[in-house]
């Protein structure tokens, strides 16, 4: 699979988003939660109302800087993320997901790279992210990537 890049996502783009945010969560966590706090995440997370109303607030929301989604050479949606500044100099990933056929192939790399980009140009210093579980199984990809522990579930990094 060939990435054909990163760009930010269209209305068009909500239920593709909703679905592969599910499909991640589910074969993430299956297992390391139990079904009721699961379920509870899949629909906080990958509501399609709420995904379409992020992708189309007119000039963003304060703090919100909106959805990005990863291409392969076909045109397929293979990952997402989200991302904002809630705080001055402080970038929070919201959400960050790639379709499992397409993981270890430079996708979330090339996320992560596009939502830290977008982020500093919002003058954040630094960037977290809030994971469900303690042992997350992203927590490899985080820590190669120089983000360490606030506290259990939370993790930062300079950027």
């Amino acid at each position: 699979m060939q990435l054909a890049g990163v760009r930010t996502a269209a209305a068009g783009d909500a239920t593709t988003i909703s679905r592969l945010l599910a499909d991640v969560i589910r074969g993430s966590y299956a297992g390391m939660l139990e079904e009721i706090p699961l379920r509870r995440l899949v629909s906080a997370q990958c509501a399609l109302p709420r995904i379409r109303a992020e992708i189309e607030i007119p000039g963003g929301a304060p703090g919100w800087l909106g959805w990005l989604v990863a291409e392969d050479g076909a045109g397929r949606l293979v990952g997402a993320a989200a991302c904002g500044v809630p705080v001055p100099g402080e970038g929070e990933l919201y959400a960050l997901a790639v379709e499992e056929g397409a993981r270890r192939r430079g996708v979330g790399t090339a996320l992560l790279a596009a939502v830290t980009d977008r982020s500093r140009g919002y003058e954040a210093r630094e960037q977290r992210v809030q994971l469900p579980v303690e042992a997350d199984p992203a927590l490899p990809f985080y820590r190669e990537r120089g983000f360490t522990a606030l506290g259990p579930k939370r993790w930062s990094r300079t950027v």
